[in-house]
Parts: C-alpha cells; sequence; structure tokens
C-alpha cells in the first residue's frame, strides 16, 4: 500500500538510520518531499542509503547519540547540508536483553544510555534548534515500545528505557507547546529487525508469534502512516500523544 503526505519544505534528522526501521523512516520521508539528515555510528551504512536517496535530499551523519557533544555536531552538519532540522525522529536504540537478576550493570547503563538519554538529548537539541531558528510548526517523534507498558520479562532495561522515553516526550511536549513543537511518540509491537532475528527463529520466539491474535509479526510498513502524518502539518493538533501500533499484539 502506497501512502502519500506532503513534506515538501521538511528538514528531517533521524537517528539510528542505518538500517531497520530508521533506514525506512529516511526513505518514506524522502519519499513523500522531505530532506533527511541521517544520523547513526555507522557512516558508511548512511552513504550508501543517502546515495539511494539523492545528495540533494540527504545527507549522512556520524553521531553518537550516548555523546551529547556528537549530537550537537551532528545537528550542525545537518544543518550545514540541508538546511534548519524542523523535524526530528529519535529512533536510535539498542536491546538492553537479559533477565533483571543477572543482567550486567554495564549492560543496563548502556540500554538506559542510548535508549532514554539519548533520546532526551536528540529531541531538547532539535527543540532548541527550532526555537532558535524561528521554526513554528516544529514535529518531534520518539519511539517507544509496547514494553513501555506491558510486562517484558528478559527486557527490563530495555522496557524501563522505553517507558522513559513516553513520559519524557509528555512532558518536553507540555514544555514546548506554546513554541508551536509538537512531541509525540510511537509504540511499536513486534517488528522483524536486526535487534530480535535470531529470537523469532527459535522455538521460544516461534511460541510468542503463535499467541499474538493475529499470529504474526508486524511489518515495517505499518508504522509508514503514522510516522509520516505526525511529521506533518496534519498534526499540528496532536501533541504529548503515544501512539501503540502493535497489529493487535497487546489485546
Amino acid at each position: 500500500m502506497s501512502i502519500s503526505v506532503d513534506l515538501s519544505g521538511r528538514t528531517a534528522l533521524i537517528t539510528g538510520a542505518s538500517s531497520g526501521l530508521g533506514a525506512r523512516f529516511g526513505r518514506i520521508l524522502a519519499a513523500n518531499g522531505a530532506k533527511v539528515a541521517l544520523g547513526a555510528r555507522r557512516k558508511e551504512r548512511l552513504e550508501k542509503l543517502a546515495g539511494e536517496i539523492g545528495a540533494d535530499r540527504a545527507a549522512a551523519i556520524a553521531m553518537d547519540v550516548a555523546r551529547e557533544t556528537d549530537i550537537i555536531a551532528g545537528y550542525d552538519a545537518a544543518e550545514a547540508a540541508l538546511g534548519t532540522v524542523d523535524t526530528v525522529i529519535a529512533n536510535a536504540g539498542v536491546d538492553g536483553n537479559g533477565m533483571a537478576t543477572t543482567i550486567s550493570e554495564e549492560e543496563i547503563e548502556h540500554t538506559l544510555a542510548i535508549n532514554l538519554k539519548g533520546a532526551i538529548l536528540t529531541a531538547r537539541e532539535g527543540a532548541k534548534r527550532m526555537v532558535a531558528g524561528g521554526v513554528k510548526n516544529g514535529r518531534i517523534v520518539m519511539v517507544a515500545s509496547i514494553t513501555a507498558f506491558e510486562p517484558s520479562p528478559g527486557l527490563v532495561a530495555y522496557a524501563a528505557s522505553k517507558a522513559g522515553v513516553v513520559q519524557a516526550a509528555r512532558s518536553m511536549a507540555r514544555e514546548w507547546a506554546r513554541a508551536g513543537i509538537c512531541v509525540n511518540t510511537i509504540s511499536p509491537g513486534y517488528i522483524r529487525t536486526a535487534i530480535n532475528d535470531e529470537w523469532f527463529d527459535t522455538e521460544p520466539g516461534k511460541k510468542q508469534i503463535a499467541r499474538f491474535p493475529k499470529r504474526r509479526l508486524m511489518g515495517e510498513e505499518g508504522l509508514d502512516g503514522p510516522i509520516l502524518f505526525l511529521c506533518s502539518d496534519a498534526a499540528e493538533f496532536v501533541t504529548g500523544t503515544d501512539f501503540v501500533l502493535d497489529d493487535g499484539q497487546t489485546l
């Protein structure tokens, strides 16, 4: 199914864009008229994707969201290449799996640093730039997960980070409402990505899929419409909201 939303004139920065959902977000936004700054640590992958989209519409930006200096430098590079960023998708994330009694302190810290701190720093730097640049219709979308509100054994650190993202977004939406910046989250269900690919090929993973009401994983394309809407002018009156996009997996 092809979805069309006019994003002409928008410049978006997308983190975690070297693969998976982030790469798809870059493609779908560019296909609908936006310029896209593709951010991630693996710049060689970003350069390939930017080449596919077109040098006039995309830029590869090396950045590690766990480091504020990297985020600031990333925005500087994005603005130099494409102009003022008025749309942000904070998508970078790691799985942080491990049972609560065995996951290491280092893994907990790493998961929270990327998934929660990185998302907050990405969003706030974007908001600072929008305010400084006089942007009146800013859009920030932060990627959470259904694990933010569903008990998820083996994903304690990950689930906590995503719950934090939802509440951080609501708080930032309130802070920036009068600046014209809409902040929302999407909470996707289980989609096969590089993070979970091996798990869903195991017997326990297959049993998990069988328990879902539709007995399937979501396709990445299930996020296209909501992402395009939330990044568009049509979302002017939507802020501080979490969109659960899970194919009924939590029913």
